[in-house]
């Protein structure tokens, strides 16, 4: 059905497609890994009963930032993409799109983000500054950087205190338990991502925790998702989550196992499927999280 929607969106203009791909509309595993944690803390925040509206706004929310991250990632890299097989036939990079198409685009994306944003509240609305200003900044950062994915991190988890002030006004000390553990495993599953670039990042100069890491790289992914879940076990317990919410972590650990073991060669294209099975762990959280306050919410028999 996806698939389709697609389709018939290219059928509206010969360039649908070009744009399609430059925001990565046809690949939506990065929708899935930056939508999983928000809705956790959305739950989390209204206690298993989140506002229809504000639903809406962070789904939405998620799906129009990503598409505009996509946008000025490609941006930053049009001149690297070129040089890496995995990307070179990217829009930008093939010349399909212009840079300041792109640079016109990311800026529509931000300001249909916003206007969804200005539904919310003042709070959520500050927050949503340090969204933006961080998603822009990404890109460039692996020219400077070895840790440009604890910027993703900061990145992909910044919509989580933004779904507790838009449900509750503001962002209680425990939250940040979330925030960090979900930074903690979006270093670890964009680490894999890079694993599979790493050959062609080091010939042309782009850095990455991939290649700070060296023959650890696997040894410290593990040891990332481990105290990614130890954080979310300690916010379990300080938001009294119960034996659904752990199942789901359970599953996680799982998910991450099967990930080590799978990648025990370092092949590329393992790497790559690696980063794409964290979306299971990432759903697999998510129910369980629905489960447990749905379990909470069911009328005990008399």
């Amino acid at each position: 059905m996806y698939s389709r929607l697609l389709q018939s969106l290219n059928r509206l203009h010969p360039r649908c497609w070009d744009f399609i791909q430059l925001t990565r509309m046809d690949k939506p595993i990065g929708i899935y890994l930056l939508l999983w944690p928000t809705l956790w803390a959305l739950w989390v925040a209204a206690e298993g009963m989140p506002s229809l509206k504000n639903l809406f706004i962070f789904v939405f929310g998620v799906i129009l930032m990503r598409a505009a991250g996509c946008v000025i990632n490609d941006y930053a890299d049009r001149n690297f993409d070129g040089h890496v097989k995995r990307t070179k036939q990217r829009p930008l990079a093939s010349g399909k799109i212009s840079p300041r198409e792109a640079l016109i685009f990311f800026a529509i994306l931000v300001a249909l983000s916003f206007i969804l944003v200005l539904f919310t509240n003042p709070a959520t609305i500050w927050l949503s500054f340090g969204g933006v200003a961080l998603a822009a900044c990404y890109p460039f950062m692996k020219r400077y950087t070895f840790y440009p994915q604890v910027v993703l991190g900061a990145a992909f988890s910044w919509g989580m205190p933004m779904a507790f002030t838009a449900e509750t006004g503001q962002v209680p000390p425990e939250a940040w338990l979330l925030y960090i553990a979900n930074l903690l495993w979006t270093v670890a599953y964009d680490t894999y991502y890079a694993m599979a670039d790493r050959e062609d990042d080091l010939k042309i100069g782009v850095k990455s925790t991939a290649i700070l890491f060296g023959e650890a790289d696997r040894i410290i992914i593990a040891t990332l998702q481990g105290l990614a879940l130890l954080c979310l076990l300690m916010a379990a317990a300080r938001f009294e989550l119960g034996i659904c919410f752990h199942l789901g972590l359970l599953v996680a650990a799982g998910c991450f196992a099967w990930e080590f073991w799978s990648t025990r060669e370092r092949e590329p294209m393992a790497c790559f499927k690696a980063f794409l099975h964290n979306h299971w762990a990432g759903l697999a959280i998510f129910i369980g999280l629905v489960a447990d306050y749905a379990l909470r919410a069911a009328p005990v028999a008399a």
